[in-house]
């Protein structure tokens, strides 16, 4: 099964580079970075390092993904990964494995299953995630721990799910359309830790953290009621 990873970017000079090439030392078929918008030299250090470098000019989480999956149209598992180097590449086994094996058609690597180093997650993200995580079990009955960026799904699977939410809000539409089409879905434990350089978009400022909040938990209880 044909396995592309992708990345959405911004601004991420300071990591870009070795995360794409640590990345194409894994088992996958290829690195797409989608650049959204950045004003520094992402875009050129990723192409530099393998990976092939698609322009979303719409700011906003979903759009870069959503550029990615069209950029992506042969591939049978889409892997998604932050571009801050915060996930280590060395988990990529551990998200595709059970797709390949028949197990699972959206694994979600949990960093709270796994191992948070010190500083990299805020309290008030710690909190939000709990509570997101509380909502999906609650209202989806998905045994959720996290609500983490890297995460891979089989695509065809993905393409069906009519992706509409081009916001921090779209993982968790990912979440609630697949549990809702009674997908099987999975946890595994991942690694966070300390990006490499520059400031979070989501936990680095409080309207950051504002945002994703108000994104992620509209769209878990809005999609609940449909």
């Amino acid at each position: 099964m044909k396995t592309i990873v992708i990345i959405p970017a911004l601004n991420e000079e300071g990591a870009i580079a070795d995360l794409v090439r640590a990345t194409l030392e894994q088992q996958v078929e290829g690195v797409i970075v989608v650049d959204n918008g950045s004003s520094d030299d992402t875009a050129d250090l990723a192409a530099n390092a393998g990976a092939l470098v698609v322009s979303e000019r719409r700011r906003g989480y979903g759009f870069a993904c959503a550029a990615g999956v069209s950029a992506a149209a042969d591939a049978d598992i889409l892997l998604f990964l932050d571009g801050d180097y915060s996930s280590l590449p060395e988990d990529i086994p551990k998200l595709v494995d059970p797709i390949k094996r028949g197990e699972a058609d959206l694994v979600l690597g949990s960093r709270f299953l796994g191992h948070i180093e010190p500083g990299a997650m805020p309290l008030h993200q710690r909190f939000g995630n709990w509570l997101s995580a509380w909502l999906m079990r609650r209202l989806y009955h998905m045994p959720v721990t996290d609500l983490g960026p890297y995460r891979a799904i089989r695509s065809d699977l993905l393409r069906a799910l009519d992706m509409q939410e081009m916001t921090f809000g779209w993982p968790t539409e990912m979440m609630v359309k697949a549990a809702k089409r009674h997908a099987r879905i999975v946890e595994v434990p991942v690694s966070w830790r300390l990006r490499r350089a520059g400031k979070s978009k989501i936990s680095g400022t409080v309207r950051g953290s504002a945002l994703a909040a108000w994104y992620i938990l509209g769209v878990t209880l809005r999609y609940a009621v449909k």
